[in-house]
């Protein structure tokens, strides 16, 4: 794997920053690459050598940001659910202005949402296998479809609640539940 130059990585860091904040404080559609270049301190030609445009770069921003939840849930979901909830939330909350932006933004939000999921759905999918009959009966889809709109649900109204328990206690009481569905 080639290396990467720590300038162009805080480079990236500083254009998707500026754009999170500029988010959070005016509409996506009045958001230009001058605001973003000029918040990061960067030329509009170095906004441009790494992203097409505005939407090029929240597409990038989500597509990370759903990758690094991958990678986590690789050896996060060998956990008890608990456990591996706890990992998740606590990762959000490491990543709290990226979380809370997309979910307070309209033009956002709805990819966002949709990408998170899509990956969730998947998630559950694998875990509806190891139920032991819980769920005899019921549409396999009907229960990820379920499960997946609730924990995205609860995660989704905690984050834009400003994370009034820390992780540990959502990850108990959603842990609790999901293990109840799943």
């Amino acid at each position: 794997m080639p290396k990467v130059d720590r300038r162009v990585v805080k480079t990236q860091q500083a254009i998707k920053t500026a754009f999170l904040e500029l988010m959070g404080e005016k509409n996506f559609d009045h958001i230009t690459i001058q605001d973003i270049s000029d918040r990061a301190n960067v030329n509009r030609s170095t906004v441009y050598l790494h992203y097409l445009d505005k939407y090029d770069l929240l597409d990038k921003m989500i597509e990370g940001h759903v990758n690094e939840l991958k990678e986590t849930s690789e050896w996060a979901c060998q956990e008890e659910w608990v456990d591996a909830i706890q990992i998740f939330a606590e990762y959000f909350q490491t990543h709290y202005l990226f979380f809370s932006t997309m979910l307070a933004s309209k033009e956002a939000t709805p990819s966002f949402r949709s990408k998170f999921l899509e990956y969730v759905t998947e998630g559950f999918k694998e875990e509806l296998h190891k139920t032991n009959g819980k769920n005899d009966g019921l549409s396999e889809d009907m229960i990820v479809k379920f499960a997946a709109n609730a924990y995205v649900g609860v995660l989704e109204s905690w984050i834009k609640d400003g994370m009034p328990t820390p992780p540990k206690v959502i990850a108990k009481e959603l842990g609790i539940l999901m293990e109840r569905i799943l």
